[in-house]
């Protein structure tokens, strides 16, 4: 099934290599080492050719992100964007039979615009900025999309419905998004990298949920939208002073207010920023240094140029997580280390006395007792106690949670809140102890949850996972045929090619 096509890939990129990329991120290179206007094509209409140049950071940023569209990326870099493509529209398909997604399709319906782009999971068509909030908040539904985990964010649910709509917009062909995505995985996750990541957001209330998506789905449609270094520049101007969010999400019972706030709000304002710009629309030069800058309103503490680190180098779509399970991630380590129990060591149900769950103190508080059932830790362990697994439809069945097998089951789970796994984060660390009515004490620890960059799910894997959770909605040949289109994404011409494999015949 993996496509014999290989269009560039793992040549020098064309117009900036790997070793310009680190020649122009120091902060005391001078303006001499940047590309004349004439070269980079900045004289585009309404440039205002007497504002100053833009910083020692934000010169080779923009300029790397304007040829991104240009740059062959490695194989191994271009596989694992397909494998996070393909895991973001099986997540964004399973997400329209949850209630966030029918509010999202709701709205779609309810409103409209523009027909140019698609709406997955569902036979409509909308604007590039409607589609892209809508399959935004389709692919955070539930818990089934992947994390980054040095970012604190979940980059895929805003980056690739911003890429589908302005690619779709703009006639793109697969090669260019692929490009596009992995662009915006680079981008946005480096914002909250350099603001500090979770220590950031718990001191400051702000949120990196929203906004390294937001500056990564900015990226990649403005990626698609074929933006130049100067068009670059002020699109990070208008993707700045949209970008916002609270933490307050972690209250949200029903997951609609955190659907858009980790995917719809950013996938919409990241394709926003991106077609205002393309539109004409001229703004700040650089809005991550000077008076009133980015990082001054955030965390005047922050050094800048972590934007530029490793920036063509170190490819961050590569370290972000994929879930085996369709729960919440705080839940996933604790699912595997069952899952590795019962593989040394064969056990039923009905023979354990107890179960205890050890945790890191903030990630036991997210899933402690939850009245959703994919993010309640008590009632997913109980649920693979009784099946030896756990499907998307077992994660997100109401029933489930006052069904009396699995109460009797969850009431031998103990949840442990561990300060001493709370200092290991962002490594999301579980210990699970399991004691049996013979005596038998097991014991597992799991370090590296199944699906993060030291314990990578292979594509075997990832294509199981997918077909559980779209041959449920858009039926097994069409779940087929996607699959092996997403993988031959070389060969589409245009990347309108997948509306009739995302959308219900």
């Amino acid at each position: 099934m993996k496509s014999d096509r290989k269009e560039n890939i793992g040549r020098k990129p064309r117009a900036l290599s790997r070793r310009n990329v680190l020649e122009l991120a120091g902060l005391t290179i001078g303006a001499a080492v940047f590309p004349s206007s004439s070269t980079l094509g900045l004289h585009s209409v309404g440039q205002d050719k007497s504002a100053k140049s833009p910083g020692p950071v934000m010169g080779p940023l923009s300029i790397y992100m304007s040829d991104a569209a240009n740059r062959p990326l490695p194989e191994e870099i271009t596989e694992k964007a397909k494998h996070h493509i393909l895991d973001t529209l099986a997540a964004m398909i399973s997400g329209s039979t949850l209630l966030p997604g029918k509010r999202a399709l709701e709205f779609a319906r309810n409103y409209s615009g523009d027909e140019t782009c698609t709406v997955v999971a569902s036979k409509l068509s909308r604007g590039a900025i409607e589609a892209a909030m809508t399959n935004g908040m389709l692919a955070h539904s539930d818990e089934t999309d992947d994390s980054h985990s040095p970012s604190q964010s979940h980059p895929g649910c805003a980056v690739i419905p911003a890429a589908l709509a302005a690619g779709e917009q703009f006639h793109i062909n697969g090669t260019r998004f692929i490009r596009a995505v992995t662009l915006g995985y680079d981008i946005g996750t480096r914002v909250t990298m350099t603001l500090g990541s979770q220590q950031f957001e718990a001191e400051s209330h702000w949120s990196t949920h929203s906004i390294a998506p937001l500056f990564g789905a900015a990226a990649a449609a403005s990626c698609a939208a074929g933006l130049n270094a100067q068009q670059m520049r002020w699109m990070l101007g208008y993707t700045g002073h949209q970008s916002s969010g609270l933490g307050s999400w972690n209250r949200d019972t029903e997951h609609i207010q955190k659907a858009f706030h980790f995917g719809g709000m950013t996938a919409r304002n990241g394709v926003t920023s991106a077609l205002l710009v393309k539109s004409g629309w001229t703004g700040v030069d650089d809005i991550f240094s000077g008076k009133d800058s980015f990082f001054l309103a955030y965390n005047p503490k922050a050094d800048p140029s972590g934007l530029l680190d490793k920036l063509g180098s170190r490819y961050e779509v590569a370290r972000t997580n994929i879930k085996k399970w369709p729960v919440g991630s705080p839940i996933q380590a604790a699912l595997d280390a069952l899952e590795l129990l019962r593989k040394q060591r064969p056990f039923e149900a009905g023979e354990v006395k107890q179960v205890d769950v050890r945790l890191a103190t903030d990630e036991a508080a997210i899933v402690n007792n939850r009245e959703i059932p994919d993010i309640c830790v008590q009632h997913m362990m109980a649920v693979a106690l009784l099946d030896k697994t756990v499907s998307f439809a077992s994660a997100h069945d109401p029933s489930k949670m006052k069904d009396p097998a699995v109460l009797r089951e969850r009431a031998k789970i103990n949840l442990i809140p561990d300060a001493d796994l709370e200092r290991l984060m962002p490594l999301r660390v579980a210990i699970v102890e399991i004691a049996l009515a013979d005596g038998t004490h097991l014991r597992q620890r799991v370090d590296n949850v199944r699906g993060t960059p030291e314990n990578p799910m292979t594509r075997d894997e990832i294509l199981a996972k997918a077909r559980d959770l779209v041959t449920p909605v858009l039926g097994a040949e069409k779940c087929s045929a996607l699959l092996l289109k997403i993988f031959d994404l070389e060969s589409v011409a245009d990347i309108r090619e997948l509306r009739p494999l995302l959308q219900l015949s």
